[in-house]
């Protein structure tokens, strides 16, 4: 098979698997009337340390025996990231039973970790050395989880996008702002998406763009961070399964 056929041949399966997805038969998970599969999505990922590093990261979410687990993790030669909610799904919507994060930049290490104690409304940090306990209201998520309620609440029509989110000892509010909708392209085909903005406030150097596709069902396929250096952080879909 000529090289330029097989390569129209594999773009078309892979973008034909894809929207595919969206026929999958209705499952196990619910949230505000909402069903959820499991998937896998492979992100091209790009980071800017002052050096740009190209590597790749993988979101998933997957399902336990005892509920559900999303998932990232992402890699570029000196630098790694991991962070994990494992979850369920109630009528209020996401429920964290747990979180975890480990980011390793040039051998610097950041680690966190938390319990969510739901019968008595408390967060508690599972790292030794930096103790903290928080009270959380129904409905508080962690710094990944919200990421699954704000895709189901797009999915729902919601026109609030904002989230009690436990961080770093603080009950915190993370507010998105719609800014309309921009073709992203990636290796999948360009979608029409639904880009976010976290609002930080006027006066945060730190600002977070998250892009996600209706035609595939919500998906994230876009994510900018930008740090108050400067430096960016970016993902970009590349395969869905």
């Amino acid at each position: 098979m000529p090289l330029s056929i097989r390569h129209t041949f594999q773009k078309t399966a892979r973008q034909t698997a894809a929207l595919c997805l969206l026929l999958l038969p209705v499952s196990a998970a619910q949230s505000a009337g909402v069903q959820v599969e499991p998937y896998k999505a492979v992100y091209a990922s790009e980071w800017d340390l002052g050096f740009s590093l190209n590597g790749e990261a993988v979101r998933q979410l997957q399902r336990l025996d005892n509920g559900w687990q999303l998932s990232l993790d992402a890699s570029a030669m000196v630098a790694s990231l991991s962070e994990s909610s494992k979850l369920r799904f109630s009528p209020e919507g996401v429920e964290p039973r747990s979180y975890s994060y480990q980011r390793k930049v040039l051998g610097k290490k950041t680690r966190e970790a938390l319990s969510f104690d739901w019968q008595n409304h408390q967060a508690n940090s599972q790292i030794t050395d930096d103790p903290w306990q928080l009270d959380v209201p129904t409905g508080a998520l962690d710094k990944l989880s919200y990421q699954l309620q704000l895709r189901l609440d797009l999915i729902n029509g919601r026109e609030a996008l904002e989230y009690k989110v436990a961080d770093d000892g603080k009950l915190k509010t993370y507010r998105f702002v719609r800014e309309g909708e921009e073709d992203i392209t990636t290796e999948l085909g360009t979608f029409k998406a639904v880009k976010l903005r976290r609002d930080r406030g006027t006066n945060s150097k730190r600002q977070t763009w998250i892009w996600f596709a209706p035609e595939l069902n919500y998906q994230l396929v876009k994510l900018l961070q930008s740090e108050k250096d400067g430096k960016q952080y970016s993902l970009v879909l590349k395969e869905l399964k």
